[in-house]
């Protein structure tokens, strides 16, 4: 009994030691992937607008914020320079940022990857957009990040806009969408 007895020990012991040593394997991998996708989902966004001014962006449970005008209402523009429905919207949008100027902050995301700055300017003439366009490498994180937020998947229409208040989400409208509608939930985050 007593050969069972040692054998059983030292064969339980093996497995302990070896178990361990798998466990911390497992614990260093996990840790490196934890690290790793710490760096990929950052909660910070950096975009460069056209005029060379960054903003800064900051991912929350509920929604983004405008880092440095936390107080202001957030409308994040996705669109594409080829799309007539993010055309039309242009000059509705420059309106909206116009009349709520201390209130409002409307910035432009381009889907389009590795747009050049001179297409973006011709957009903006085009469609009198005076609002801030960004064209960074950032673009595509944050367009993939409202989505996801927003529950909307990859395959989103375009003109995509998400309004957010005090870094939580008022309400997105996808499609063309008429100024009144933007303007009704503008009104009701600032308590009007």
């Amino acid at each position: 009994m007593s050969k069972y007895s040692f054998l059983s020990t030292l064969v339980t012991l093996t497995l302990l030691f070896s178990a361990c040593s798998q466990d911390k394997s497992i614990q260093e991998s996990s840790s490196a992937v934890e690290e790793a996708n710490a760096i990929l989902s950052t909660n910070e966004f950096i975009l460069t607008g056209l005029d060379k001014t960054e903003y800064v962006l900051d991912k929350n449970p509920d929604g983004f914020t405008l880092k440095n005008h936390k107080d202001k209402i957030l409308i994040l523009d996705i669109f594409a320079t080829w799309c007539p429905p993010c055309q039309a919207e242009a000059s509705h949008l420059t309106s909206l940022q116009n009349k709520y100027k201390d209130s409002l902050k409307v910035i432009g995301v381009s889907i389009e990857n590795g747009i050049e700055n001179s297409k973006l300017e011709a957009f903006r003439e085009k469609n009198n957009a005076k609002y801030a366009l960004v064209n960074s490498n950032e673009n595509s994180r944050l367009v993939d990040a409202v989505a996801k937020k927003l529950k909307i998947g990859n395959n989103f229409g375009i003109p995509l806009m998400a309004l957010y208040k005090d870094g939580k989400l008022v309400n997105y409208y996808q499609g063309a969408t008429e100024e009144e509608f933007i303007e009704s939930d503008i009104k009701k985050a600032l308590g009007k």
